[in-house]
């Protein structure tokens, strides 16, 4: 029988953390900068993986280290303090610190399209929101507020939605013990593939669940004051992904070389990489570059987040540094 023992995420990811990895340049003095991931080694963030690996930010004078993130390691306390100059996060999260008083600001945005979804066998798809009515759920129950603002915005009666309390482990769904998991598209439905299990994925954001996800932050001060280096940081960044779109393959081998100790499967690596593309990819980012976003995509999360209990202004969201990067300057 196959196991499907998968924590978040972190079946793809493997046990091992790395404590920082940094691209050696050139003999002229360079900047030394950190930048906080939000978790453990995998293609999540080959481009990042790539800039590195390529030497994109030693070629803007600036020695990166790769930070790891994980259940113990959260992004923003290294960037409130100026431990990690950038972080990845994402908008619920960061909406959270700023009501706690952190000078967040958000200055772009990786996933153009939030990952939660809900996976269900294919031989009992759930295929839009009204079809979880007289299904069962597993999810963590810390994850009901997400739930619910879905079923608001689809006038779903989750009264009619039986919730059982599951680990992050896609067992529950194939040996029948619930009709469908609320989960990241990348990471559950991928171990699935691998591993022969016909799947179905309706993903949140197609159904109006808009919240930005794989977010860059930075505090205020360091926009202000540190602007130049985040620049450099964020034109490097943006390189690295802009190779990550064209091979994905190549991405998730990269991946499985830089930690070979991580236990990642390149297989699945590649699935996983190549699930990504439709999240982080648009019409938007085509037209204005990796990271975008507009001010009615920054409304729609503002709507969002208030149904999760989050209440922000767009003044969360700080584009002038992509406009800079990208001359898309208004």
């Amino acid at each position: 029988m196959t196991h499907f023992a998968l924590p978040r995420r972190r079946f793809l990811q493997g046990a091992a953390a790395f404590g920082g990895l940094a691209l050696a340049g050139p003999l002229r003095a360079q900047a030394a900068v950190n930048f906080q991931l939000s978790w453990l080694p995998s293609v999540q963030f080959g481009g990042s993986y790539i800039a590195l690996d390529k030497g994109y930010w030693s070629e803007e004078g600036l020695e990166v280290a790769l930070q790891s993130g994980g259940p113990n390691a959260p992004v923003e306390p290294p960037v409130v303090s100026g431990t990690a100059l950038m972080g990845i996060s994402a908008a619920d999260y960061t909406a959270a610190a700023v009501e706690q008083g952190a000078p967040f600001k958000i200055i772009a945005v990786a996933m153009q399209k939030n990952p939660f979804a809900i996976a269900s066998l294919s031989a009992n798809p759930v295929n839009e929101p009204k079809d979880l009515e007289g299904k069962s759920i597993g999810m963590a129950t810390s994850n009901m507020p997400v739930l619910q603002a879905l079923c608001e915005i689809n006038g779903v009666d989750i009264d009619k939605i039986e919730v059982v309390p599951t680990q992050y482990d896609a067992a529950p769904l194939v040996s029948g013990q619930v009709d469908c998991l609320l989960c990241w598209k990348t990471d559950l439905p991928v171990a699935m593939t691998v591993a022969g299990v016909e799947n179905t994925v309706m993903l949140l954001a197609d159904f109006g669940y808009a919240v930005h996800s794989q977010t860059y932050i930075a505090t205020e001060d360091a926009i202000k004051n540190d602007r130049a280096t985040l620049l450099s940081l964020l034109k490097g960044e943006v390189r690295g992904w802009q190779d990550y779109e064209k091979d994905t393959d190549a991405a998730a081998a990269l991946t499985v070389e830089m930690f070979p100790d991580s236990g990642l499967d390149l297989e699945t690596q590649k699935i996983q990489a190549a699930a990504q593309v439709g999240l982080m990819y648009s019409e938007l980012t085509k037209s204005k570059g990796f990271g975008w976003f507009t001010d009615e995509t920054v409304a729609a999360n503002i709507e969002t987040l208030g149904l999760l209990g989050r209440t922000v202004s767009a003044e969360l969201w700080d584009r002038s540094l992509l406009e800079e990067v990208h001359g898309n300057a208004l």
